[in-house]
């Protein structure tokens, strides 16, 4: 059995957990890898991730804008190479702001979860 909780309860996870600015920005620069194609987690975490960002998208980052999040609504919506590309040196801008070791300490405290493996 997979011990890894499944997306509603990381929904559910994501309300009562992630209010960090920080941890916002970082579920944000996960969700614009995961629409750019350059993420290597699996469906179900992916999955995860979508929902985790649907429940903290209005809530405020510390890097990160309201103009990431309308990216994101656009691509999700419709997928083209112009909206991939924009989505791409997003993420690329969000991970240097952000910070490496940042980002590994968010996946790493994601796993401690069991929200991700």
């Amino acid at each position: 059995m997979n011990s890894v909780l499944q997306p509603p309860f990381a929904a559910a996870w994501a309300a009562t957990h992630l209010h960090d600015p920080v941890h916002i920005d970082c579920t944000t620069t996960v969700m614009l890898k995961i629409l750019d194609g350059k993420c290597k987690m699996d469906d179900r975490e992916k999955q995860t991730i979508a929902r985790m960002y649907d429940v903290i998208k209005h809530r405020p980052g510390k890097l990160l804008s309201a103009a990431h999040h309308q990216l994101i609504a656009n691509a999700r919506r419709q997928s083209n190479d112009d909206i991939i590309m924009q989505v791409y040196e997003q993420r690329l801008y969000a991970e240097t702001m952000i910070g490496r070791p940042v980002m590994k300490a968010y996946k790493a405290m994601l796993r401690g979860e069991g929200l991700i493996n």
